[in-house]
């Protein structure tokens, strides 16, 4: 899920803690019968795990599950809603930046029991168990999928640009000169004249095409915008991998990186902060972007323009090599669900290799399971859509995964506005060290 659209959902989450009210234990008289509600934002997600349900069921005749899916901002406010009153579904997709809200309002259930009593083993999960854990040590999510970024490009405008599809998954970048990246962001970029943002002439206040969409972002994490480049600098956003005490906003690296980012608006080379306000697909379709960063739900749309052939290629490669951070989702319950068994072979079912491998085949959604992932891969491929990068950076230890943190949606409200204003030209690197202490003391409540 992106970030950006999880810190407005945070606002749906935020209520008076006299609102919320004990939720009884769950009852368990109906075990291994009735019916489980479960929920998630993301209609392409309610597809796929449709494919789960006649699995599940022959397995177990006497569940029926029910799949229900709103719209990000509806699906927390439901929520919300839905645990003040008792009615809250037995279990539901949760996103990282949002276990901290509940989780410590108590809405959700700590799973280690139920881990224990079925000898469930989340060791079958190649990647966001730890991100689960909340601050009392106990596992709170089953993980479903995860999230990174990619660099989508029009293949004719690398071409009619003398480049390859292989410069372009290969480029290389650093703060000081931008490294091969910047030399083919430049060559890319092309002004309403024929002249190349690399040669002599070129109009910066008339670009045709920028040779990448905005890396400005007004998110806390930037996860399709400047981290991919400031984290193969050794650079990670908390001082501690969960759970931090501070955002390191403050550090050389960081204000090196993003000086250099919004240098490429400055020389023309991509749009301005807000100037383009359609979606990355549209960009790229309408030739106003060569490249754009964005991320794997991206992935579908993006390179299935109608009549512009996209290809994906990797994040840069930095000083430290790649590396990108991965935002995880997991199953949560419920604490007020009335079907406890139930609802927990439901869950369990979905973390199971015959779950994501048949949900996978038809999403860009990544599984967490690898012989999953991979299978989800091989459709995909068949197809024509190449997701193999985004293994190859689970495989080679690229992602880092987002940390989970206390006082999500202030840290949303505070630090958006002072990456806005750097973007657009209202501050200068002096507002880092403001941002860093600012979530220092919101992370410290």
């Amino acid at each position: 899920m992106k970030p950006q659209r999880i810190a407005s959902a945070l606002a749906f989450v935020v209520i008076a803690a006299s609102a919320l009210t004990a939720c009884s234990t769950a009852d368990e008289t109906t075990a291994g019968s009735g019916t489980v509600n479960w929920w998630t934002w993301d209609e392409r997600q309610a597809a796929s795990y449709e494919k789960c349900l006649p699995g599940f069921q022959k397995d177990n005749p006497g569940i029926t599950v029910k799949i229900s899916q709103y719209g990000v901002g509806d699906y927390f406010t439901k929520l919300t809603a839905g645990f003040v009153s008792g009615a809250a579904p037995d279990a539901f997709q949760n996103s990282v930046p949002l276990l901290g809200a509940y989780a410590g309002q108590k809405q959700i259930m700590p799973l280690d029991d139920l881990i224990k009593k079925t000898s469930y083993d989340l060791k079958v999960f190649n990647i966001g168990v730890d991100s689960w854990k909340y601050t009392d040590g106990k596992q709170y999510g089953i993980p479903l999928d995860w999230a990174g970024a990619a660099i989508y490009f029009n293949e004719a405008k690398v071409t009619e640009a003398g480049l390859t599809a292989d410069q372009v998954r290969n480029m290389t970048w650093n703060p000081d000169d931008g490294g091969t990246f910047d030399d083919i962001v430049a060559h890319l970029t092309i002004d309403k004249n024929g002249v190349r943002g690399d040669q002599p002439g070129f109009d910066k206040s008339k670009v045709a095409t920028y040779g990448i969409g905005s890396l400005a972002s007004g998110d806390f994490n930037g996860q399709t915008s400047w981290n991919s480049f400031v984290s193969t600098l050794g650079w990670r956003m908390g001082d501690k991998p969960a759970w931090p005490t501070r955002f390191q906003y403050d550090t050389p690296e960081f204000a090196k990186t993003l000086e250099y980012l919004r240098g490429l608006g400055d020389r023309g080379l991509m749009p301005g902060y807000g100037q383009l306000t359609v979606s990355g697909a549209q960009q790229v379709g309408s030739g106003t972007v060569a490249m754009i960063q964005g991320g794997t739900w991206d992935a579908t749309s993006i390179t299935k323009i109608p009549g512009v052939k996209v290809g994906i290629a990797p994040t840069v490669k930095g000083p430290q090599g790649r590396s990108m951070i991965s935002n995880s989702n997991a199953n949560n319950i419920y604490v007020g669900t009335k079907n406890l068994d139930a609802t927990w072979k439901w869950v369990t079912y979905m973390g199971s290799e015959a779950c994501q491998s048949a949900a996978g085949v038809d999403a860009t959604f990544l599984p967490s399971i690898a012989k999953s992932l991979q299978a989800a891969v091989d459709a995909q491929k068949a197809q024509g859509l190449d997701l193999s990068g985004f293994v190859n950076a689970l495989n080679n230890g690229e992602l880092w995964a987002a940390p989970p943190t206390a006082n999500g949606q202030e840290l949303a409200d505070t630090i958006k506005p002072l990456f806005e204003a750097y973007f657009s030209g209202e501050r200068d690197k002096n507002v880092f060290g403001e941002m860093a202490k600012k979530t220092e003391e919101i992370l410290g409540e």
